[in-house]
């Protein structure tokens, strides 16, 4: 895309010995940061894949480190599977506690990169938590955010609290177990909460520790059943799972990887229906007290048995879960599904029974249908997608309808009431400025060149509170990573309560985005970015204490080159991120966004702290740097400003009178006059002197010109000064 003002030709990706140092540095410090020993050690970890799915666990894991009392371990039992860990006592074997991982008890469960966080835990004989060790995680703010010894301390608070625990951040009541949180983590440790929570709690079932409370089963009533398949998945009857391939790390196609139409067949009217009156008798006939039939077809690409699997095993890739309760099925549970002789039935390649055996489970209440992915990721890992539908029989077919069920709260509503007080102000700064911004016409005609009260101090209070509230205080620093999740959403599919997990940077998105349309990135670029309102603090203050005369603007034509820096660095983050997103986030530390709020420079390896003094020493000679050669986040915002509904008023004789120019800090003005939006850090300088009669050339001419001929200077237009000229945008 050709932007204006860019120079072409040989020279144009050369650089002189004046300006080669700057494209220089940054490829020494892109070269530091991709170097593997920055890196938190659990991040996007390698671990054999035997230890997801082979019968030794603790060949691969380190249990010990969770069970410290334990001499040795066995193999993997039950279902979900845990290993028992042993000793010798009195010659004979003594089961002290028990291990578990994550993926196999709770995997439906993700942190905010949509990925499970592998979690190791131990839990003594008597049912409470002895460690908890997190092997391999996926979570960007734990890259290069927040230092993973925060999380570690973190988990140690699991240590000596009992299986089955409710985990609550913050204040608890009587019934649940407070924990202290982690600022700009809450998605990721309120994951583990659940992890810790009701992994402990399916394996201390299992084992005896805690018995499950048996709910009310139901009881159906004559109601009658719609007489085809549309009928019956309009009325919920029949529920349905879809994953696109890309979901799962495959290749894109249009074909679903599994498409699963599934339902209740106790129920006498849904049961005949789906089966046919004979094969419904002949299955109820089979059924001992306390066993469900659900039946399961699927028209995908791909089985939702498993390639892996064999007579005697388990179907690892479903499972039923109903509230803390999960329920998978092995090789005794499944019957054949020949038939179903049901008008509009789709198509499917594959079809079961599956009985369901849980005294606690009650068709009365909701239950979810998950489908359990496990393949190779990046590396040759095991990585894992894992994706569920809920189902509940109408209330027609239930005696008494359904009955009042209590659903826990999604984690994101939790953390938007928590933060109510913190919202409001943001938002009402937010605002704020978008509705300065707006009136930026009324009082650019109060200023002047030499007096831009109206237009600086409001400039300034918006840098201070995005630095010290917006960035410091609350973390909500925008990156790239955002726009990389934006561009695979299509392929991966999109999370809104992983988006909305975050309150101020959704909020703070959805700002973005309706300025950029309405008036370009220079609204959030120029006066709410934390990082670009930090780096325009530093260049004024250095002016402040005397440096103003070392302080300088690259030559022209070098700006005009090195500006086409910042796409490449977004290109090269795109083009990496379909590789692997994991190295993506890694490169994306070129920004030096997290180093500054989130985890602070002292606490960083020497190659942040280097890139990030070195950004800083700039910011206080060249008028913001980062923002102008390297930052990929504003060449993402760039591109679409080009668009803008609304841009900055110039005049005709604009295109030859260079006094705008001269002064523009973002250097955004071309030698025509014309203003880049995707350079325009919407400063407003210029809009102060098209309004000043006495600093704005043509109005400065037109004003003499009328006092020389005696004419009356009488204002012209709604701002109170006389422009004669004709506007052109």
């Amino acid at each position: 895309m050709k932007m204006a003002g860019s120079q072409r030709g040989p020279g144009a990706v050369r650089h002189g010995h004046g300006c080669g140092w700057l494209y220089g540095l940054f490829v020494v410090c892109a070269l530091l940061l991709g170097s593997g020993r920055a890196w938190a050690g659990a991040y996007e970890a390698e671990w054999p894949a035997a230890m997801f799915a082979g019968p030794d666990l603790c060949r691969y894991a380190p249990c010990g480190s969770v069970l410290p009392g334990a001499e040795r371990f066995s193999l993997r039992k039950g279902q979900p599977a845990y290993v028992e860990g042993l000793r010798k006592h009195d010659g004979r074997d003594e089961v002290v506690g028990y291990v578990f991982l994550s993926t196999d008890t709770t995997p439906d469960i993700v942190g905010y990169s949509g990925k499970p966080i592998v979690t190791l835990v131990g839990m003594d004989a008597q049912g409470r938590v002895t460690g908890v060790r997190i092997l391999r995680h996926s979570e960007p703010i734990l890259l290069a955010g927040i230092p993973e010894e925060k999380l570690v301390g973190y988990v140690a608070q699991y240590i000596g609290k009992p299986a089955g625990a409710h985990f609550e951040l913050g204040r608890a009541d009587g019934t649940n177990v407070p924990m202290d949180a982690i600022s700009g983590a809450t998605v990721t440790v309120l994951a583990e909460n659940q992890m810790v929570g009701r992994g402990s709690y399916a394996v201390a079932r299992q084992v005896g520790l805690i018995h499950a409370v048996e709910r009310p089963q139901a009881r159906f009533t004559a109601a009658t059943a719609p007489s085809d398949w549309a009928g019956l998945v309009t009325e919920g009857s029949v529920g349905h799972l879809k994953v696109m391939p890309g979901q799962v790390g495959e290749p894109a196609a249009a074909r679903p990887f599994v498409d699963l139409w599934f339902g209740y067949l106790n129920e006498p009217a849904v049961g005949k229906a789906v089966l046919g009156e004979a094969v419904y008798q002949r299955l109820m006939g089979e059924l001992k007290p306390g066993e469900h039939a659900i039946f399961i077809i699927n028209g995908g690409s791909s089985s939702f048995k498993g390639s892996a699997f064999v007579r005697g095993g388990i179907y690892d890739r479903i499972q039923v879960s109903q509230d803390a309760d999960a329920y998978q099925f092995g090789d005794g549970d499944y019957r054949n599904l020949y038939h179903i002789d049901l008008p509009g039935v789709p198509a499917y390649d594959e079809s079961g029974i599956f009985i369901l055996r849980g005294k606690s489970f009650s068709a009365a209440y909701p239950w979810r249908l998950a489908f359990l992915s496990k393949h190779e990721g990046d590396h040759g890992a095991a990585d894992f997608a894992n994706f569920n539908a809920e189902y509940w029989l109408p209330a027609r077919y239930l005696e008494g309808g359904r009955p009042t069920v209590e659903k826990p709260t999604p984690a994101w509503v939790k953390l938007w009431k928590a933060k109510a007080f913190t919202i409001t102000a943001f938002v009402a700064f937010l605002l704020a400025v978008a509705v300065f911004y707006a009136l930026r016409m009324r009082w650019a005609a109060r200023s002047r060149r030499n007096d831009k009260r109206w237009i600086l101090w409001p400039h300034i209070a918006a840098w201070v509170v995005a630095v010290g509230f917006v960035g410091f205080m609350q973390l909500a620093q925008p990156s790239v990573v955002q726009v990389l999740t934006l561009v695979h959403a299509p392929f991966d599919g999109w999370r809104w309560d992983l988006f909305l997990s975050d309150p101020l940077i959704f909020l703070f998105w959805v700002f973005i985005a309706v300025t950029v349309a309405l008036w370009g990135r220079g609204v959030f670029c120029g006066w709410l970015c934390p990082y670009g309102s930090m780096s325009e603090l530093l260049y004024r203050g250095a002016r402040r204490l005397g440096l103003g005369r070392w302080q300088f603007a690259l030559p022209s034509r070098w700006h005009h080159r090195l500006r086409w820096l910042k796409y490449v660095v977004l290109l090269v983050l795109v083009a990496a991120s379909f590789h692997s997103m994991a190295l993506a986030e890694r490169m994306a530390e070129v920004e030096p966004f997290k180093t500054t709020f989130m985890v602070h420079v002292w606490n960083r390896s020497w190659p942040f702290v280097l890139f990030w003094s070195a950004l800083v020493a700039l910011s206080m000679f060249i008028e913001r740097p980062f923002c102008k050669y390297l930052c990929p986040l504003g060449a993402a915002l760039a591109l679409p400003s080009r668009f803008r509904l609304f841009g900055l008023k110039r005049k005709a004789e604009c295109t030859t009178c260079k006094a705008c120019a001269v002064g523009c800090g973002s250097q955004a003005i071309d030698a025509q006059g014309r203003i880049d939006p995707s350079e325009c850090m919407q400063c407003l300088d210029c809009i102060v002197l098209y309004h000043d009669d006495h600093a704005c050339p043509p109005l400065s001419a037109e004003r003499k010109r009328r006092a020389k001929a005696g004419l009356p200077l009488t204002p012209i237009g709604r701002d109170g000064h006389f422009i004669p000229i004709k506007l052109i945008e």
